[in-house]
Formats: C-alpha cells, sequence, structure tokens
C-alpha cells in the first residue's frame, strides 16, 4: 500500500515517505530481520540498545487497543510514554507518539532526512527504516516508558531487536497474514512467541482459538518466561454496566472501557495484567486504572463517527476488522445492536485482494440487511475491485452491490428505508477518510 502509506497532508513529508518504498523496489513486506538493517541501526548508533522501560506488544488481534488502554492508565498515573504502532489511519505522524504526543512534522521530516542518509541506499522495507526511525526518536525523547507494537509478526519482527522489555503481551492469535506467518494457527503463534524473553514476564490475552495456548507455554517453560494467563494469573469480565479485573489475589471495581464493543472488556484487562506484572516500578491505582479505561481513545475500530450529511436516526460506524476473528467480533456487536433496537445493518466492505471476502463476510452477513463492495482505494492493483469482489461472493445467496466511493453507498442506502446503521470495514486503509471526522462528499 504505498500511496496510502505514505500520503501525507505536507507534501514535502509526502515524497520523502513515498521515497522509502523504492529502496526495495516497492511495498515489500519481508519478515527478517535483516544485516542492512542492523547495519542502519549501528549507523545510528543503535538507538534501540538506549530505550527506557519498554513493554512490548504481539498479536493477531487487538494490539492496538491493549497499547491504547495502556497509554491511558499510565498517563492518568502522571507518567509519560513513548508509542510505536502501525499502520496509521490519517498521516504517518501517528506511528510515533513521544511523551503524549504525535510527532511535528518539522521533527518527522527532520528524522526522515537524518536516518535517510546514513542508510546510504541500502535496501530496506518501509517498515525497517520507519521504525528505526522510532527507536532514534524515542532515545532522544525524555519519557518514563515506551509502548511498541509488532508489525506482523513478532520473532523476525523489526520491533523485535529490543532485547531487555520489562514484560511482553501477546493478543489474541488467529489467521492472518498467514502468507508470511505460517499455514496453522500453531505456527502464526509460535511467530508471536518470540518476542518472549528470558525471565521477562509475559501476559497472555484470551485466545478465540485452542491451539496458541500450549505453543505460548511451552516457549514461556523454555525461556523461563514467568506467564500469566488469563484465567489463572488473572481475570476480567464484565456485568453490562461495571467491568471487573483480577490480578492475583487483587480484585477491582471499574468503569467500562470508552472502547465500543464485549472484546474490548479482554483488551483493557490484558492492559492491566501487562501494567501490574510491572508495579513494582509503575505504580497504578485503581483510581488510574478507571480514568485511563474511560479516556482510551484508538480510532477506527468500531469507532461511531458523527456526520452531519446523515438523515435523523441513522448511525455511521467504522473497523478496521479484516480478518475472520474480528468478523467473529463485529458480528457480535450486530447481534447486541439487533437485540437492542433491531435496526437494520448495511455493510460498506473494502478488503485487499489476498484476504478472503467470503470468509470474513459470513459471520456477519445473517445481521446484515445488504452488503456493499467498495475498493479500498482507487486503482490500487492489491486491492479487491468490481470484478473479484463480485467474483467472490457468487453463488453466496447474499445480497451485494458494488460502488465506487463510500460517500455514494452512504447516500443509497440512506436514501430509503426505515434508519439504521452502516458499518464501513474490511480493511485499516479505509479507515483513513472517516476516522477523527465526517465524510467527505
Amino acid at each position: 500500500m504505498q500511496a496510502t502509506d505514505a500520503r501525507h497532508p505536507n507534501p514535502a513529508l509526502e515524497a520523502k515517505l513515498a521515497h522509502l518504498f523504492t529502496l526495495r523496489g516497492g511495498p515489500v513486506i519481508d519478515l527478517t530481520i535483516r544485516p542492512a538493517y542492523m547495519e542502519l541501526l549501528a549507523r545510528l548508533g543503535n538507538p534501540h540498545k538506549k530505550l527506557l522501560p519498554v513493554i512490548h506488544v504481539a498479536g493477531t488481534n487487538g494490539k492496538g487497543s491493549v497499547i491504547a488502554f495502556m497509554r491511558a492508565v499510565l498517563e492518568t498515573a502522571g507518567y509519560a510514554v513513548h508509542v510505536y504502532t502501525s499502520p496509521h489511519l490519517k498521516k504517518f505522524n501517528e506511528r510515533i507518539v513521544l511523551a503524549g504526543r504525535e510527532i511535528d512534522d518539522s521533527s518527522l521530516e527532520f528524522l526522515l532526512d537524518e536516518v535517510t542518509a546514513a542508510n546510504k541506499g541500502l535496501p530496506l522495507t518501509f517498515f525497517e527504516i520507519t521504525t528505526a526511525m522510532a527507536f532514534l526518536a524515542f532515545s532522544r525523547v525524555p519519557a518514563d516508558i515506551a509502548l511498541l507494537e509488532t508489525g506482523l509478526g513478532g520473532r523476525l519482527d523489526s520491533t523485535n531487536v529490543v532485547e531487555n522489555p520489562i514484560t511482553t503481551a501477546i493478543t489474541s492469535i488467529g489467521r492472518d497474514h498467514m502468507e508470511f506467518l505460517g499455514s496453522t494457527i500453531q505456527e502464526i503463534a509460535g511467530e508471536k512467541a518470540g518476542i518472549m524473553k528470558r525471565g521477562v514476564p509475559c501476559v497472555t490475552a484470551p485466545q478465540t482459538h485452542p491451539e496458541p495456548e500450549p505453543v505460548l507455554i511451552q516457549r514461556a517453560r523454555e525461556l523461563s518466561v514467568p506467564i500469566q494467563r488469563f484465567g489463572y494469573e488473572w481475570q476480567c469480565g464484565s456485568d453490562g454496566s461495571r467491568m471487573n479485573f483480577r490480578y492475583g489475589s487483587d480484585s477491582y471495581d471499574l468503569p467500562l472501557p470508552a472502547l465500543t464493543g464485549a472484546h474490548q472488556i479482554r483488551n483493557a484487562g490484558t492492559a492491566l495484567a501487562a501494567l501490574m506484572s510491572v508495579r513494582d516500578r509503575f505504580q497504578v491505582t485503581e483510581k488510574s486504572m478507571a480514568g485511563g479505561l474511560q479516556t482510551a481513545f484508538w480510532p477506527g475500530r468500531l469507532q461511531k463517527i458523527y456526520d452531519p450529511f446523515l438523515s435523523s436516526g441513522w448511525e455511521l460506524w467504522i473497523d478496521g476488522g479484516h480478518n475472520e476473528d474480528a468478523a467473529q467480533v463485529l458480528a457480535a456487536q450486530a447481534q447486541d445492536w439487533s437485540r437492542r433496537d433491531g435496526r437494520p445493518l448495511y455493510l460498506a466492505v473494502g478488503m485487499m485482494r489476498r484476504k478472503d471476502v467470503a470468509a470474513f463476510l459470513a459471520p456477519m452477513a445473517p445481521h446484515a440487511a445488504a452488503i456493499y463492495g467498495m475498493p479500498v482505494a482507487p486503482g490500487d492493483p492489491l486491492a479487491h475491485d468490481r470484478e473479484s469482489f463480485m467474483s467472490a461472493l457468487a453463488g453466496s445467496g447474499l445480497k451485494v452491490f458494488w460502488e465506487e466511493a463510500p460517500a455514494r453507498i452512504i447516500n443509497h442506502i440512506t436514501g430509503s428505508g426505515p434508519p439504521g446503521r452502516i458499518l464501513i470495514t474490511g480493511s485499516l486503509y479505509l479507515m483513513k477518510e472517516f476516522s477523527g471526522s465526517a465524510r467527505a462528499g
């Protein structure tokens, strides 16, 4: 997704970000820690070895939400927090947060120039160079702690050069990016478990599938890792009005998280458990837990969007889910909406060609009044177009349409029938146009 990852309101920055893709001849994904990458880090003074305390997070679904909850709780407790996440929704600056603030354009451009000059044309990927940039920025700006999200994998991820995190966390593991991580959930779990470090605590989230847990336990045993498992060392749940969290013998009665969906209870619990595993270094009280849960913000994940163009009674939601487990989460939310008020749900879906559209839509289809396909980005050859999208759903029995723009889909849906909900989903790249602002057009 070269064009989308490089897009930036500042033309000079956009050109420099786009240049990074030319180093390896396009938007290449390479899940190895390669000598050229280590050479760049060495030329920059090995900033990854100079970082303040790090919490490292891997997993298939929920990584960003877990980091958002940890950040909010830590900041409520008075700590200054660095954050590195990917991808971004609207502009690259979102990926690098320095002591609570997104990196500004001038600092980002300075970093880009410095790291590009140090690289001297080595054939690195976009993610390798931008991870090096984040490490360099973190090593220079004072803060108390850094929260680090892996890219696709774990074991061979560019972030996994950090040798001494204070704790690690592994979120829900499922089938995604199988062309890179392995053909089975066990293989994928093995890659995610690669962020574990000898003797360093690792918190594991509730798992949707049974296969990951034995893999994670075995890896923890090999490295003498104090593993903190959901249902054993920690638990969380909700009665619908409050969240309860237990870590060891300590119990907490907390407000519901600000992020929508039953799955966010589990993500919030994972975040709290990770912070509890380092409470000897970072003091987090019940008050800061409650405050953080209520102020956490992670755009593009079951986010309700204010749209002044919508007719009265309509709601617009966005979610960047794009795999089967994410679809199950969205189906559960659709069922909850239906029980609550019975309003019709319309799906607007754009996906990359490597994703299985039919499998993604299967759990949600029974709750949808209609499904509209749309391009992830105009003219993107890696994304489903009208022909491939409609072909993928041929014979499914679903009521499927295609439109070239989300705004046209919304106008078409709201033009007739009773007020309902529209959910835009299938790719985080779709979220750029909607997260944090009303739709254009």
